[in-house]
């Protein structure tokens, strides 16, 4: 079916098979209309027609016809009849101003329709034909372009009010303040598709070159400056308003007939009505409409109505006289937080004053029409207050379903619904202010039958307090409506997520940093966006008493006042839902915060806790830690008392729950950890113990926590005193471990000897003593620590044995140059200590061998096969005195020498017994040092001998690299007269130095001579004459049997015939015979089984001729010495008497 329009007439056709068109039914409109003959000869022009479809009705036809300075709209309604006939039955006549109309849309029931009045303004209105019989049409309040100038006091800065005001949220839209740049800008560069700081700062600099460049003065006074700023400023808000006014001007207007959503249609944009609230419609009506109200569509008591009526007339002509300097007086008072009543009161002074049009007589004859106006006063507060029960604040969140989980969720939906609360709130917070400068006058004038007979005093001050609050609510929401959000980096919003997970509200969503292009974003859409859409769509759409409202969620009116209904106790400040400032913390909205919070605390009394602890937020962000503990502190006094802080305070699953307070305290001290504020810290944990007194683990985690900081801030003595102070042992004990192992990492040992340790001396040493045998020996120091401890209380004995058993272990386990000098040191300490004590009392037990110590918490030894190995339960007691440790000090002396002399040796000398670093020295060369060693601890010098002896073989042997090696070991032997001319080598002096010890260390029975020999004709090394002419004067008998041991036959015929010799007299004193044989000597003997089994030798091997002549000579002379000894021995019988 399709409906044409032409003259005033409607024409039906229906397409018939063959794609002819056949016309059902023709109405002439005219019959509708009062006209006269110049109407029906008119040409028809700007007609109208619109179709609407009713489910249960079917469908309608809206025409509107246009005749010179009047216009009519007729509604049809289309009936079929028999025979595929139809008629239309007229349903309302409606007629319309002069205003020209644009468009109009129609429903079953409304009419909306688009205008341009004689001003060419843009105006919306709406009828309900079925309803209305007055036909009286309704008026929509359209959004008022910007003020077409910017006042700028001389006090402020021109750009920062321009800015400020081409940039406020929903002023001016990103398009038009594009193309006025470009204009500006003499189209020298393209700006699209700018983010709103950017553009921000394009106009600044666009404004400022202009600025610049059309100075051509370089000095002018501070006005001059002043005015050329306003005058280019004003130049491109011109620019910007003539943009504005472009792009918003309607071009349609669109009607959704499944939601009755109405939209008007712009050049680029989109306009969405919203309906409007009683109160609001009452203040927005203009005088004339407001006297035509219908006072039942107001309040069911007629009575009531009526006051109402003429309570907002009051407050219109109050609105109406106040100038902007006025206005300005509120807005000051509100953001300055001063009393707004004291504003209120300046403000009714200044319009007595300057009443010129009799306005306070007017308002006072209105005020006698009022029946009650405290009652009426009341009920318009009750109206606008949005004050509710926590339970109703909160309402569970459930899991949306599919179909609900993006409803409103766009940016376009949060912009359409905050710009709905924001509208609102500007128009109640001026409703508001009315009201209370309407009060301040009712509290002047104080006539008895104006308030109503005999209302009282205290009922107009309550009606004022009430009042107050109000309008600073109002006020506080306008301002988030108007304050932007910041763009967060994705760095800040991670750290601030791992600050709320620390207070267990990381499930915050936070602020994802995403272009605006389009526009800002305030506060209040970041809010709206994040957290209420969800709440409020749960509550509107899920809960059970809310069937109804499902039924009809797609109803736009319906909806969209349910959600501005819903949204506004969220962010209503006094309601104890604390969901905005939370929302805005964890968006990392601080400076938004703090500025909201400041103007909440004042007046506000909820929340105040909250209030601070977000405060304390903002300073900890804003680097102003002590403000923050200063806010932090304040709101634990509301802890338990208010919703977020109750949240707040919640256990962990298994903490022991303390006190609510204290757990608060915990909470604060976390961040503050977190954050790496330990001074903060510190501060409010000492507060937090006052609240502790009952309870000891309380006490002990906050002590802890006390000595934890102070010992991270080198606080050495606050930390000691808060471990002294700690009631748990266990952690008390923990601490002292702590501030041990740290203090010894900074090296403030001498802190750390000094403190006194009240009760506390043996866990210290315990520690020290247990890390002292758990550490590295030449990292960490504590041996040395444990040593100045006790030398500091004078305990002299335990000084000396942590000295010895640090040295015992520097040899076992640090086989260096650098750990043998260690010991050394060690081991002259414990002499030192021992030697200031008495000598009945310097003796210390032998610290335990391989160091094994009973360390708490250390694993058991096993076997190789895995199995656990019996710990002795005693071991034997070994007790050292000084002589003891004077040995153990001479024989670390020697290694470290051996070591300095050859560093290869270190890894075996560290922990080697004396016999061992006696092999050691002699292979070194060192044999000095072996021989003190060897005479200290009553060792035999035999090895010593027998290393050299061999060294000097090898030298006689070597060559002459091995000559000028010997050197060095010879060098550092303290030879008695050390020759080193030409004629004199490195053998010769091994060899003196072999033939000095000879002398110098006798042995019983020539054990040293001997073993010399022994070595050198093992080797097949003649002996030299200096050796044989010394073992002969010392043991000449077993210098034979050496001879005959090693079959030297020859040497021993020479040995035994000057034997003979000596012992005859000849050369006697060369064999140590003091004297020769005669009848009055001593008894003397040769060792003639030696020269026995010579002489038997010489037989055997008669073979050899020089045997042979060995063998008679021995023999003979042996016989000669046989007569001479019988002679002698004859003699020696007879001349005894």
């Amino acid at each position: 079916m399709e409906v044409a329009l032409g003259s005033p007439a409607v024409e039906m056709t229906e397409p018939s098979t063959n794609l002819d068109q056949m016309c059902l039914m023709v109405a002439d409109l005219l019959e509708f209309m009062p006209v006269s003959r110049d109407l029906r000869l008119a040409a028809g022009t700007g007609h109208r027609l619109r179709l609407a479809f009713s489910q249960s009705l079917g469908l309608y036809l809206g025409v509107y016809m246009h005749a010179p300075k009047r216009g009519q709209f007729c509604v049809f309604q289309l009936v079929s009849t028999e025979s595929n006939r139809y008629s239309l039955d007229h349903i309302s006549s409606l007629f319309s101003s002069q205003e020209t109309l644009v468009d109009f849309a129609l429903t079953s029931a409304e009419i909306w329709a688009l205008w341009h009045n004689e001003e060419n303004q843009t105006v919306v209105k709406y009828i309900n034909f079925e309803q209305n019989v007055a036909g009286q049409w309704n008026q929509v309040f359209v959004q008022p372009l910007p003020e077409e100038e910017v006042t700028v006091r001389q006090d402020q800065d021109p750009r920062e009010i321009y800015l400020e005001y081409l940039f406020m949220p929903g002023r001016f839209t990103n398009a038009a303040i594009q193309k006025a740049l470009q204009i500006f800008s003499q189209g020298t560069e393209r700006h699209m598709d700018l983010t709103w700081d950017e553009l921000r700062k394009e106009v600044t600099l666009a404004v400022e070159n202009e600025f610049q460049g059309s100075v051509t003065e370089y000095e002018c006074s501070p006005e001059e400056f002043w005015q050329l700023q306003v005058e280019f400023w004003s130049k491109f808000y011109a620019c910007c308003l003539q943009y504005q006014e472009a792009l918003s001007r309607p071009l349609a207007l669109h009607l959704n007939p499944y939601t009755s959503m109405v939209c008007l249609l712009k050049k680029g944009s989109m306009s969405f009505l919203v309906p409007c609230s009683l109160v609001d419609h009452l203040y927005l009506l203009s005088n004339e409409r407001l006297l035509t109200e219908d006072d039942a569509a107001i309040f069911e008591d007629l009575e009531m109505s009526r006051d109402v009526v003429c309570l907002v007339q009051c407050l219109r002509l109050i609105g109406e006289s106040i100038s902007m300097e006025m206005a300005f007086i509120m807005e000051m008072a509100c953001s300055r937080l001063q009393p707004p009543e004291k504003a209120a009161e300046q403000i009714l002074e200044d319009l007595i004053a300057n009443d010129t049009e009799n306005v306070m007589e007017d308002i006072h004859s209105k005020l006698q029409e009022i029946r009650n106006p405290i009652h009426a006063i009341g009920l318009l507060i009750r109206e606008m207050d949005y004050e509710t029960d926590a339970d109703m604040e909160r309402a569970p969140h459930l899991a949306l379903r599919m179909s609900l989980s993006q409803l409103f969720g766009s940016s376009t939906a949060a912009h359409v619904v905050c710009g709905g609360v924001a509208k609102i709130c500007s128009v109640r917070f001026l409703l508001c202010r009315d009201l209370l400068i309407l009060q301040q006058l009712l509290l002047r004038l104080g006539d008895p039958m104006v308030l109503g007979g005999g209302q009282l005093f205290q009922s107009q001050q309550d009606l004022l307090h009430r009042t107050s609050p109000l309008l600073l609510s109002y006020f506080l929401i306008r301002w988030a409506s108007q304050c932007l959000a910041s763009d967060v980096p994705v760095d800040t919003l991670e750290s601030n997520l791992q600050h709320l997970s620390v207070l267990e509200l990381a499930d915050t969503t936070a602020l994802t940093p995403h272009k605006l292009v389009s526009g800002p974003q305030t506060i209040v859409e970041l809010f709206f966006q994040e957290v209420a859409r969800k709440h409020i769509i749960s509550r509107l759409f899920l809960q059970p008493n809310t069937s109804s409202l499902a039924e009809t969620s797609l109803n736009w009116p319906h909806l969209i006042t349910s959600i501005v209904t819903d949204f506004l106790p969220l962010l209503w400040p006094s309601n104890p839902s604390f969901l905005f400032p939370e929302c805005l913390m964890g968006s990392c909205q601080y400076t938004q915060l703090q500025e909201y919070i400041r103007l909440l605390q004042p007046w506000c009394h909820v929340n105040m806790g909250s209030c601070c602890f977000m405060m304390g937020r903002c300073y900890l962000v804003m680097g102003e830690g002590h403000k923050a503990l200063d806010c932090f502190c304040q709101a634990a006094s509301e802890v338990g008392r208010e919703e977020f802080l109750d949240r707040l305070i919640q256990p962990e699953e298994g903490e022991v729950v303390s006190t609510p307070r204290l757990q608060y305290y915990n909470k604060v001290l976390r961040l503050l950890e977190m954050l790496g504020l330990p001074e903060l810290v510190i501060e409010l944990a000492t507060l937090a113990i006052m609240e502790s007194a009952d309870d000891w683990r309380s006490q002990a985690t906050l002590r802890t926590c006390i000595f934890k900081h102070h010992l991270d801030l080198g606080h050495n003595s606050e930390a000691y005193v808060a471990l002294t102070q700690n009631p748990d042992p266990s952690r008390q004990l923990d601490c002292l471990r702590q501030l041990v192992v740290v203090l010894c990492e900074r090296s403030q040992l001498q802190d750390l000897v000094e403190f006194p340790y009240v009760n506390l001396h043996n866990e210290v040493v315990g520690i020290i003593e247990s890390h002292a045998r758990a550490v590295d020996l030449m990292t960490h120091n504590y041996y040395e620590l444990l040593y100045a401890f006790h030398v500091y209380r004078h305990n002299y004995r335990k000084a000396g044995t942590v000295m010895f058993e640090y040295g015992m272990r520097l040899g076992r386990e640090v086989r260096t140059l650098r750990g043998l000098q260690k010991q050394g040191n060690c081991f002259l300490a414990a002499i030192n200590c021992l030697r200031l004590i008495r000598p009945e009392y310097a003796w210390i037990v032998q610290p335990a061998s391989g160091a094994v110590y009973e360390r708490p918490g250390a694993s058991p030894k096993r076997s190789h096969d895995g199995e656990c190995m019996a710990v002795p339960s005693t071991r034997q007691i070994e007790i050292l005195e000084l002589e003891d440790l004077e040995r153990e000090c001479l024989l670390a002396r020697i290694r470290l020498t051996l070591v300095e002399h050859d560093v290869s040796a270190a890894a075996v000398a560290g922990n080697s017994t004396p016999e061992e670093t006696v092999s050691l020295l002699v292979r070194a060369g060192l044999f000095d040092s072996a021989i003190t060693l060897c005479q200290t601890f009553k060792l035999p010098l035999t090895p010593i001998f027998e290393g050299l002896t061999f060294k000097c073989i090898n030298l006689q042997l070597g060559g002459e690299a091995a000559q000028a090696k010997a050197w060095d070991w010879l060098a550092a032997n303290q030879l008695s007269a050390l020759v080193t001319t030409k004629e004199s080598s490195a053998t010769d002096e091994a060899w003196r130095l072999l033939s000095s010890y000879l002398e110098r260390y006798p042995s019983q029975n020539s054990l040293y001579h001997r073993c010399v020999i022994n070595k050198l004709l093992a080797h097949g090394i003649p002996l030299p004459n200096w050796l044989i002419n010394s073992y002969k004067e010392v043991d000449a008998a077993e210098l034979l049997r050496l001879y005959l041991n090693y079959d030297l036959l020859e040497e021993a015929v020479d040995l035994v015939l000057e034997y003979v010799d000596a012992v005859l007299g000849k050369g006697h004193q060369y064999f140590g015979i003091e004297v020769p044989l005669s009848p009055a000597s001593p008894t003397m003997w040769l060792p003639y089984t030696a020269i026995d089994q010579l002489l038997q030798a010489l037989r055997e091997s008669s073979a050899s001729e020089n045997s042979v002549v060995l063998y008679e000579k021995l023999n003979d002379r042996m016989e000669d010495y046989q007569q001479k000894v019988s002679v002698a021995t004859m003699e020696r019988l007879y001349c005894r008497p």
